[in-house]
């Protein structure tokens, strides 16, 4: 189960900090990550991590994003910094795992981000 966390109302210019945590601790995470769905938009890559340390992010975030995960608590974060408008979506985290011989693709309860004045 994942469990995500963290999303409100700011104003632009403000921040916020996404977690989400991986409730079954048993698991081999490899990918880490969040993407994000606006109204009558599809839903879109935000920011991962793999497991070896390299991280992508959305040209549309580069530079007020961060992605990070603490691999001991199976958990992933977003910090997101300079908040702009058109940043508002529903933010869902997603992962990668083995488990039991098998590879898994999972997403999260989405958290809503609104950023407005």
């Amino acid at each position: 189960q994942l469990q995500a966390c963290g999303g409100g109302l700011v104003q632009p210019g403000g921040s916020l900090r996404l977690s989400c945590a991986v409730s079954k601790r048993s698991l081999s995470i490899d990918v880490m990550g969040w993407y994000r769905q606006a109204p009558g938009k599809q839903r879109e890559l935000v920011a991962i991590s793999h497991s070896g340390g390299t991280t992508n992010y959305a040209d549309s975030v580069k530079g007020r994003f961060t992605i990070s995960r603490d691999n001991a608590e199976n958990t992933v974060y977003l910090q997101m910094n300079s908040l702009k408008p058109e940043d508002t979506a529903v933010y869902y985290c997603y992962v990668e795992y083995w488990y039991g011989g098998l590879y898994y693709k999972n997403w999260g309860q989405g958290t809503q981000v609104t950023v407005s004045s």
